[in-house]
């Protein structure tokens, strides 16, 4: 049995490493999960963010690696049990000079540029937060958004607060700003997406991710790169929510 999956470069979830394989948490995740299900092949296929929904609805592939679940996509595709809980955050330039603390911080300064990836769920949220759409600039990938920043074409680049660690390992100079947690409210969570006419996949990954997700081996893995138990138990926790009916996100 072979399963394709598609990714994009976002360490520390995936990405391809310096000898071209393809690395990182969710990666891992991803080959416990098949080979626990008997799977002997597993090809990767680098795409664009934009990409994934179309992309797994047309069969290119077999399965996304782990995005955000929103309503919007959830009636596109099918998502797994929630694998991660992700608060989102900022990067920002070295001393966050504008004290840029979240999007409601970003919103009442007019003229604060946010950098944000094309069809991510953190453009809804900072539009939700009060930002108006001209503070917003949408970039095809990291690289780029990042490179805005560096020029001060824009005043933070958004992402989760794991993921932006991560880059900045690859961008001294800068600093990462976590978003804080309201009171009452559960971040948001991901799992990995299929076709709603791939059933048969969706079933088997959910029945192993069920198994395992939580276990010490899993904790362990994740842990190596940056995955905390917050981030692991808060999926555990949605997914306990939506089994009593409440809603994960």
């Amino acid at each position: 049995m072979k399963i394709r999956i598609a990714y994009i470069e976002e360490p520390p979830f995936y990405w391809t490493a310096e000898n071209g394989e393809v690395a990182g948490s969710d990666v891992e995740l991803a080959e416990v999960i098949l080979r626990a299900m008997g799977v002997s092949e597993i090809s990767y296929v680098p795409t664009t963010f934009e990409e994934f929904l179309p992309g797994v609805e047309e069969g290119r592939w077999d399965m996304n690696v782990p995005i955000f679940i929103s309503a919007e996509r959830q009636r596109r595709v099918t998502f797994s049990v929630p694998v991660w809980s992700l608060v989102d955050g900022f990067i920002v330039p070295a001393g966050n000079p504008r004290q840029l603390q979240s999007y409601e911080s970003m919103a009442v300064q007019s003229n604060a540029r946010l950098a944000t990836i094309a069809g991510t769920i953190q453009i809804d949220a900072a539009k939700a937060a009060g930002m108006h759409a001209e503070q917003i600039v949408v970039f095809k990938d990291q690289p780029d958004a990042i490179a805005a920043l560096q020029a001060g074409k824009v005043d933070a680049f958004v992402g989760t607060a794991v993921g932006n660690r991560a880059l900045l390992q690859r961008y001294p100079g800068l600093d990462a700003v976590s978003h804080p947690l309201l009171a009452g409210s559960r971040a948001p969570v991901g799992g990995f997406s299929f076709s709603k006419a791939n059933t048969a996949l969706t079933h088997a990954v959910n029945d192993e991710l069920q198994r395992y997700l939580g276990s010490a081996d899993h904790r362990m893995r994740m842990k190596n790169h940056g995955i905390t138990d917050s981030e692991i138990d808060g999926a555990l926790a949605a997914r306990m929510a939506t089994r009593s009916g409440a809603m994960p996100t």
